[in-house]
């Protein structure tokens, strides 16, 4: 498999399709979800795919530049409030950040992939989507002409007492208000490194390095032995977490790895560990002494093309 030949039958699946999910993807390509992962991993570095901030299952969607208004169809995974908040906002299609309640200011910075923020006279607005700057002209214009509206009355009825009482003069006209529009542009975010974002849990450098347990040093020797530590991000007595490579006949595949000192491991912990794997992205592998739980079992041939198990020996 030419890893060029392939990433670019990606982008072209993507660009008929629309915002994708990796397991849609292997299936297009009939190659596992693992790899198509990775390549996804790599095509987000190169700036030619874009990432969205909502999640279906656990996963993100995969889009190019100019499909952000297909999103739209996804919003039914937003929680309740996110959906009142992305409703209210297409509903409206501009709204002011102070007349909204607390949850809707919030859900309004979190539906990153619906909502714009912009500026006016030093007041946070919301704008929707699909809704370009100049129709933002065009919304808000009607508010500065009733203004401007009420003025002119005003001063009108000013001149017809002035002419009753003196010789009419000619006021010189006021300037016309102006729309001015300060968009809030996004921070460009800082280059990304490999396998740092978007796991803010795990980046805290420790302070101060604490000695590391029986169990974690009996981890460590077994990755060394079967695959390469590419990354610590945390350990405790009992979990070891950290980002490995594996070898394949495609190629160097990286995992975010974690491994428990637990007799069972449940579905919910597989489910954990592939949440947090899938929104950077990478395939899961979870290292273990114990056994799975019969739900565990389920779950792992569900997931088996991106989430890996294997015992520690």
């Amino acid at each position: 498999m030419d890893a060029i030949v392939t990433k670019n039958r990606i982008v072209e699946i993507i660009k008929l399709k629309g915002p994708s999910l990796p397991i849609q993807l292997a299936k297009q390509l009939n190659i596992s979800s693992l790899f198509v992962s990775a390549f996804l991993s790599e095509l987000a570095e190169e700036k030619r795919i874009k990432i969205s901030s909502l999640k279906v299952g656990g996963s993100p969607l995969y889009f190019l530049e100019g499909q952000e208004n297909q999103l739209e169809k996804f919003q039914q995974f937003l929680n309740s409030k996110e959906k009142e908040a992305f409703e209210l906002l297409k509903q409206s299609q501009i709204l002011r950040d102070s007349e909204q309640e607390p949850a809707i200011r919030v859900a309004l910075r979190a539906i990153k992939d619906f909502a714009i923020a912009f500026k006016k006279d030093e007041e946070i607005f919301w704008r929707y989507i699909l809704v370009s700057e100049s129709d933002v002209k065009n919304i808000l214009e009607p508010e500065i002409k009733i203004e401007a509206k009420k003025e002119y009355k005003t001063e009108k009825k000013a001149g017809i007492q002035e002419k009753e009482e003196k010789p009419a003069k000619k006021k010189p006209a006021k300037p016309k208000k102006e729309l001015v529009l300060e968009i809030i542009k996004k921070p460009k975010p800082a280059p990304e490194t490999p396998f740092q974002n978007p796991l803010a849990i795990f980046q805290e450098k420790l302070k101060k390095e604490k000695p590391k347990s029986e169990f974690a040093l009996k981890v460590i020797d077994f990755i060394n032995k079967n695959f390469k530590l590419i990354e610590e991000k945390e350990y405790k007595a009992k979990e070891y977490l950290c980002i490995v490579q594996a070898e394949t006949n495609l190629g160097p595949i990286n995992f975010l790895t974690q491994a428990k000192d637990k007799k069972t491991i449940s579905d919910s912990d597989l489910q954990k560990l592939l949440s947090i794997a899938q929104s950077i992205p990478l395939p899961a592998l979870m290292l273990c002494i114990g056994s799975l739980s019969k739900k565990a079992q389920e779950y792992e041939k569900k997931y088996f093309s991106i989430l890996k198990i294997k015992k520690i020996e």
